[in-house]
C-alpha cells in the first residue's frame, strides 16, 4: 500500500474523530471560542513536530510564492474552521460532515481550472456521486 494512501486513510479517520469530538466539546460554549482553543493546541503540536524533526532551518529558504500561498491557505483554513464549528454547533454531525466533504467536489473542479489536473471519467463519476450524497444528506 503506498504511503500516501495510508496517510489519506489516517486523515479520514482523524477527520471523523474531529467532528465527533468537536460536537461533544461544543456543548454550552461558543463555537468561536472552541475553534480558538483547538487552533492553539494545533499550533503547539505543529511547531513541536517542526522543532523535533529539525525543520526550522528550512524557514529561510521559503520563497515569496511559498509565503503568499501558505498565508492564503491559512486564511482559507481558518474561515473553513470557523464555519465548520458553527455548523457543528447548530446542526447534526452527519449532515454537516457530508456537506463539508462537498469540498472534494470543489477541490477537483478548482484543481482542474487552476492546476490543470485532468478530470477522468472515473473522477467525474466519483465527484457526481459525492455531490449527490451530499445533497441527500442535506435534505431534511
Amino acid at each position: 500500500m503506498p504511503s500516501w494512501l495510508i496517510f489519506a486513510i489516517l486523515s479520514a479517520v482523524f477527520a471523523a474523530l474531529t467532528a465527533i469530538f468537536a460536537k461533544a466539546g461544543l456543548k454550552d460554549i461558543n463555537s468561536d471560542l472552541a475553534m480558538a482553543i483547538r487552533t492553539v493546541i494545533i499550533l503547539f503540536i505543529a511547531w513541536g513536530i517542526v522543532f523535533f524533526r529539525g525543520y526550522t532551518s528550512q524557514i529561510s529558504s521559503l520563497t515569496k510564492n511559498n509565503w503568499i500561498f501558505l498565508i492564503l491557505s491559512a486564511v482559507a483554513t481558518g474561515l473553513s474552521w470557523i464555519f465548520y464549528f458553527r455548523a457543528l454547533q447548530v446542526g447534526k454531525v452527519a449532515a454537516v460532515s457530508a456537506i463539508d466533504k462537498g469540498s472534494i467536489v470543489l477541490t477537483v473542479l478548482l484543481a482542474f481550472v487552476f492546476l490543470k489536473e485532468p478530470i477522468t471519467l472515473k473522477t467525474a463519476i466519483a465527484i457526481t456521486l459525492i455531490a449527490a450524497g451530499m445533497l441527500i444528506m442535506a435534505i431534511k
